[in-house]
């Protein structure tokens, strides 16, 4: 996959519209009405940027798949796309944050299932349940299997995902994002290490959450 623009492909079907309607104000000389479209523009050009990440070494490490506040660490029990006990990680995306979601591992992607739902603000605990959301299942070389899930926020209304069950991935490589403010969550096996703590800033591809076995 090539998303290594630095504006992401997806942005621009703001952008473009955004940036007609503001030199048309322009040249009528609605100038107040013009300047609140310009500085609009420019926050969706800021909003959808793609910078590049220094990816960590070491083939036991998972990465952050966004940017954005570690939310949540807890023990739990997935029984959808796969069964067993599991260590999540909740990480919340603002609207400042850079949006463009990251493969937390290497390996080969073994389902990706979309659901519908609600759309409840994505840093409250209902929102891992109920709202929209793309889950990702990772099979490591090793026979691991790594869980990630974007979920869509109160004012998120689109998850995009670039990727195919089959394909395989590299940490850190860019793989979708959600637009306007969400979730993301990575179902690490029971017995990995947690290197955040909630509170936690991290960077998509470039912050360790976690360490495998």
């Amino acid at each position: 996959m090539n998303h290594n623009n630095l504006i992401i492909r997806e942005g621009f079907l703001f952008i473009i519209p955004l940036g007609i309607i503001t030199v048309i104000l322009a040249f009528a000389k609605v100038v107040w009405v013009s300047a609140f479209f310009f500085i609009v523009t420019l926050f969706v050009i800021w909003f959808f940027r793609n910078p590049e990440r220094n990816i960590p070494d070491g083939g036991k490490s998972v990465v952050s798949p966004a940017d954005g506040r570690v939310i949540k660490i807890e023990e739990v029990r997935e029984n959808a796309i796969l069964e067993g006990e599991f260590r999540k990680v909740s990480i919340f995306m603002s609207l400042f944050n850079v949006h463009v979601n990251r493969m937390p591992c290497s390996g080969m992607v073994d389902v990706i299932q979309y659901r519908k739902g609600r759309f409840f603000s994505a840093n409250l605990d209902k929102a891992s349940s109920l709202n929209e959301r793309n889950s990702v299942l990772i099979k490591t070389d090793d026979g691991r299997m790594i869980l990630t899930i974007q979920i869509a926020g109160i004012i998120a209304r689109r998850i995009v995902c670039w990727l195919k069950e089959g394909m395989n991935i590299e940490r850190g490589e860019r793989f979708g994002l959600i637009r306007f403010g969400s979730r993301l969550e990575v179902f690490l096996p029971h017995d990995s290490t947690i290197s955040v703590k909630v509170g936690d800033r991290v960077k998509g591809g470039e912050t360790t959450i976690g360490y495998l076995s």
